[in-house]
């Protein structure tokens, strides 16, 4: 399986890698669905979180009817209701009034079985989390919700009692250790397939760190040295030119 669809950058060729997080992440959220409950995926930018949760979600389609939800910024309820709504892709025009709305919305969500999968979740406040338990909570709802961010979605909702003590699974994404790194990034890209396990483990501790997303960028930047330089495989002096690019 590529992982064009949710690189940080086009990367032609790259793919998923199976590591012990994704793997983690597919039984939980397989659970929470299964469950109709609530979940919280959380960690640093760039460990893969989006990316695995995409992959999990996908595989549970066209069975389970999964909703993406993406805040950047910080959202009112009202603006809660306004994403759900086009979410739901209901017809017509937003209620005016917050009553009417969160009637359309319990009565749209009792309808059928469905998946939030709410990325960003580090931009919710208090108020916005408490929208969708709020929902959640509702009983003709059958609603499952993936809540994904960085360390500030946690942060936020364990300050909440009422909606962190529904919560049913947390799993924390941290950064890749420096042997799963050699186990993941040969089979993440061919450009590292063959390349010595020291120029990765160098390139690692000069620029990538564990994080996915710089592995992305760092192998974009290897990529292009590679065909520029004719040469035909990863050494040290492409790595500092490609680290020069970084900093």
């Amino acid at each position: 399986m590529t992982a064009a669809t949710y690189q940080y950058v086009d990367l032609p060729d790259a793919s998923v890698v199976t590591t012990r997080a994704l793997l983690t992440a597919r039984d939980n959220i397989t659970d929470t669905v299964a469950a109709r409950a609530m979940m919280c995926i959380h960690g640093g930018a760039g460990f893969g979180k989006t990316l695995a949760v995409n992959i999990c979600l996908r595989a549970l389609e066209p069975h389970e009817d999964v909703r993406k939800i993406t805040f950047r910024a910080r959202p009112t309820a009202r603006a809660v209701r306004y994403e759900l709504f086009t979410a739901l892709d209901l017809a017509g025009e937003p209620p005016r009034h917050p009553s009417e709305f969160d009637r359309l919305l319990k009565t749209a969500l009792a309808e059928r079985p469905r998946t939030f999968l709410v990325d960003e979740a580090q931009w919710l406040n208090g108020e916005a989390f408490e929208y969708f338990r709020y929902l959640w909570d509702e009983p003709s709802t059958q609603l499952a919700i993936i809540f994904v961010g960085g360390e500030g979605c946690h942060t936020v909702l364990r300050r909440e009692p009422m909606l962190s003590s529904r919560i049913f699974i947390w799993q924390h994404f941290t950064r890749l250790t420096p042997s799963e790194v050699l186990e993941a990034i040969p089979l993440f890209h061919p450009v590292w397939a063959d390349a010595d396990p020291d120029d990765i483990t160098f390139a690692d501790q000069h620029a990538a760190h564990g994080n996915f997303r710089a592995w992305a960028q760092l192998t974009a930047h290897i990529r292009t040295a590679l065909a520029r330089t004719g040469r035909p495989r990863v050494d040290q002096e492409l790595l500092r030119w490609a680290f020069s690019r970084l900093t």
